[in-house]
């Protein structure tokens, strides 16, 4: 192989490479390992713990520590920080929601998801309240659990989709009309919160309300401010159980 010049006129060898011509540096596969999500998994489960690491490890997350219960998670958490914990519920000692309350009140800029086999509403609700940033079964899929890292940390709750379902129409059921007295909210705020309720999502909104993306999201954080919501999902289900927008 004959050496090339770079351009500073160096004499440099390159390897080619099919994907994109020449070998990354050195430098830019260590950036390429920074710029990985930091994950870490708690799970009393070693089984399920290395399932998950290799899954996730394969799908480009890095995994920087484990934990066998939520006393560990805890320690752990505060020393390493990780942007994302991945944690059950029931484990030894402290369970996964009394530790996810203890990390948020220590280090609240991590994201938290529960992962757990109970979809049990009461655990769902203390976890939300502990500062939970999803909760998924773990009947779910891989492509499931990679969807709710890449939404939390862009500040959006997730659910599994059956609990979300679930947890919108037992707050419809039990809605009490009469508390829609006066209004909270503006009758454009209204519309932006009814079609996000429908599903629609920002762009949508814009197009429909012919209003532009950053008024939306304008109106989202007057929405969040007056109904003392963080996100999409809490707002709307604040508005649903005060008789503002309805679930169809």
């Amino acid at each position: 192989m004959h050496p090339r010049k770079n351009v500073n006129g160096n004499n440099r060898l390159y390897k080619k490479t099919p994907a994109t011509g020449f070998a990354p540096s050195a430098r830019q596969q260590a950036a390429a390992t920074e710029s990985r999500t930091r994950v870490m998994l708690v799970d009393d489960h070693k089984m399920l713990r290395e399932g998950l690491k290799t899954s996730l490890q394969n799908l480009g997350y890095e995994i920087v520590a484990e934990a066998r219960n939520g006393s560990e998670a805890v320690d752990l958490a505060a020393a390493i920080r990780p942007e994302i914990i991945l944690m059950d519920v029931t484990m030894p000692g402290i369970d996964g929601v009394e530790a996810t309350r203890q990390i948020k009140e220590r280090v609240p800029n991590i994201f938290i998801i529960i992962l757990t086999m109970h979809s049990d509403q009461n655990i769902l609700s203390e976890a939300i309240r502990a500062g939970a940033n999803g909760y998924l079964v773990k009947d779910c899929s891989m492509g499931e659990i990679k969807s709710a890292i890449d939404s939390v940390v862009t500040g959006e709750t997730v659910l599994s989709p059956h609990l979300a379902a679930t947890v919108l129409a037992e707050v419809r059921n039990t809605q009490d009309k009469d508390q829609r007295k006066g209004r909270i909210i503006t009758a454009r705020e209204e519309e932006v919160l009814q079609l996000i309720a429908d599903g629609c999502s920002t762009p949508e909104v814009a197009e429909q309300l012919y209003i532009s993306q950053k008024t939306v999201k304008n109106h989202l954080a007057s929405i969040y401010q007056k109904l003392d919501a963080r996100d999409r999902t809490q707002a709307v289900l604040q508005a649903v159980r005060m008789g503002l927008v309805s679930i169809s």
